[in-house]
């Protein structure tokens, strides 16, 4: 009898050392975004941050929802970044996880208008 799902794809140990990482320095916007979502800041839905599904860490995750949110920084305008984001995108759609995706600068801009976002998603 194997596993279940959720051990094999989601929150894997092996992507542990990873998500602390990335949790200890998260960048201005993802702080910013996540002192509006933690808690069940957002209708009583709890988002976690630095989650992973499969080998990738989404910024943000409601699994009530299966909603990932993900703020694209500078390295995701570089070279090749659209085409890795895009296959990663849909790597994670596959679980049936919708996709939200904001820049820094919408985030740090109009962080009311990204929470009208996420919530028009899960109303």
């Amino acid at each position: 009898m194997g596993l279940p799902i959720m051990t094999i794809v989601f929150n894997k140990s092996t992507e542990t050392y990873k998500r602390r990482a990335l949790r200890h320095n998260m960048p201005e916007p993802e702080l910013r975004l996540w002192s509006k979502l933690r808690g069940k800041g957002l209708w009583g839905h709890k988002f976690k941050r630095q989650y992973s599904v499969n080998k990738f860490v989404l910024d943000f995750y409601c699994p009530q929802q299966k909603i990932a949110i993900e703020i694209d920084g500078d390295t995701h305008f570089a070279e090749g970044a659209e085409e890795y984001d895009s296959e990663r995108q849909q790597i994670i759609e596959s679980y049936g996880i919708t996709f939200l995706r904001f820049t820094n600068a919408e985030v740090m801009e109009n962080i009311d208008g990204v929470m009208l976002r996420i919530a028009k998603l899960i109303s």
